[in-house]
């Protein structure tokens, strides 16, 4: 799949699946092709939860008490948590994490600390 955005081409692997680690390295091949440069971690910060903010626009009126306005009704709830997404990793390469190794720790962490905690949680 290619897109043009100002006579720049980029193309993107077209894959039905995609590693965290492909993820990491075509974000950062995005930056450095398209978007010049990666903005600062603390203006990504700042990104990341404006992204956040409005996939929780989105649940509330979507899933909560919330009505959208007539001008919120065709956002698109995938594309808003791909941004979450794309910001989160930006952040991750800057700052050097490799998501797939932070994942597959915090999973190993979280099956210890919780292995029972949930089965025996009477409200689940």
């Amino acid at each position: 799949m290619a897109f043009s955005f100002l006579s720049l081409q980029y193309t993107i692997k077209n894959t039905s699946t995609m590693t965290i680690t492909e993820a990491q390295k075509q974000v950062d091949h995005w930056i450095s092709s398209v978007g010049v440069r990666y903005f600062s971690e603390l203006t990504n910060t700042a990104m990341l939860m404006e992204e956040v903010g409005e996939v929780a626009r989105i649940m509330a009126r979507r899933y909560g008490d919330q009505s959208f306005k007539e001008s919120d009704k065709d956002v698109d709830l995938a594309d808003e948590m791909a941004d979450v997404l794309f910001v989160l990793i930006c952040l991750a390469n800057q700052t050097g994490v490799d998501l797939t190794k932070a994942l597959e720790q915090n999973l190993a962490k979280k099956t210890a600390r919780d292995a029972e905690r949930h089965r025996n949680n009477p409200k689940l």
